[in-house]
């Protein structure tokens, strides 16, 4: 259960409204801050909507990230969203590969950028030789918003967990198609 009450677009001030403009508890939570969570919004359109580094690789970016910590809430949420950037049920089930260290039929770059999303995760890094890798294939701006990105999602899964964020039923049934495996 949250740490804070949910908020409904009923409990929020006119001017902030717009902040549940979709209505999920992540949204409704952070709401309580109505300055942080424009903040919030307006970082999260940037990413998803004006960055030139491909939504593809972006989402599979943000589901290494919500895999590797076991956030439930941005894992699952994530697939939903993936699926219409052209993430595949195959990419998704190639993360758990993946983050075992074990080969994947995932091209060169998709492997790099799981890579630095899981050492970044991890150590806060990435390590020389992924960075250097990821410099071949993605240009300065791509790349920089790969960090960014990267490192936003780690701040999200972090609030997730300190609040305690509910994920919502509907979303429950793609962790039951795309299950965490054991370590």
């Amino acid at each position: 259960m949250a740490r804070l009450p949910y908020l409904d677009v009923s409990d929020l001030a006119p001017e902030h409204k717009h902040l549940l403009k979709r209505n999920i508890n992540l949204l409704r939570l952070m709401s309580h801050s109505p300055k942080g969570a424009t903040a919030f919004h307006t970082m999260g359109q940037y990413i998803r909507h004006e960055s030139p580094l491909n939504p593809r690789l972006r989402e599979m970016a943000i589901l290494q990230i919500g895999y590797m910590t076991r956030s439930v809430y941005e894992y699952t949420h994530h697939i939903k969203i993936s699926r219409d950037f052209g993430v595949s049920d195959e990419d998704i089930r190639a993360i758990a590969i993946e983050t075992k260290g074990l080969p994947s039929q995932l091209d060169a770059l998709t492997q790099a950028v799981l890579r630095a999303a899981r050492e970044m995760t991890q150590n806060f890094t990435a390590s020389e030789a992924t960075f250097n890798e990821l410099k071949t294939h993605l240009d300065n701006e791509s790349l920089t918003d790969l960090v960014l990105i990267i490192s936003f999602y780690n701040a999200v899964v972090r609030f997730l967990a300190a609040m305690e964020i509910d994920n919502e039923p509907e979303y429950q049934a793609l962790l039951v198609e795309f299950p965490f495996e054991s370590d």
